[in-house]
């Protein structure tokens, strides 16, 4: 005589139990693929923001450094009058 070890499946209908089990890993899948999609989106925002915080920098050196060579033309310019003033200029 042989043996038939294969599981056949119940005709059961779902449990109340496991309609619910089923409910709720759908609606985990669907919420963990939502939060995949809005970490990518952040990581994203992320990327765009230092991109833009690097070209601010950028800027804000740029910046400096033209107001820094500005006050060196200043401060010259103020030196040469101070010395006109005083009658020390060279003329």
């Amino acid at each position: 005589m042989e043996e038939n070890n294969a599981i056949i499946p119940c005709e059961e209908p779902e449990s109340p139990i496991s309609s619910l089990l089923v409910d709720i890993s759908n609606q985990l899948q669907g919420a963990m693929q939502n939060m995949l999609k809005m970490t990518s989106e952040v990581d994203q925002s992320i990327a765009e923001i230092a991109t833009d915080m690097e070209k601010c920098k950028e800027s804000v050196s740029e910046k400096g450094r033209m107001l820094e060579e500005e006050r060196e033309r200043f401060q010259k310019a103020a030196l040469a009058v101070l010395e006109m003033l005083n009658g020390t200029g060279t003329t």
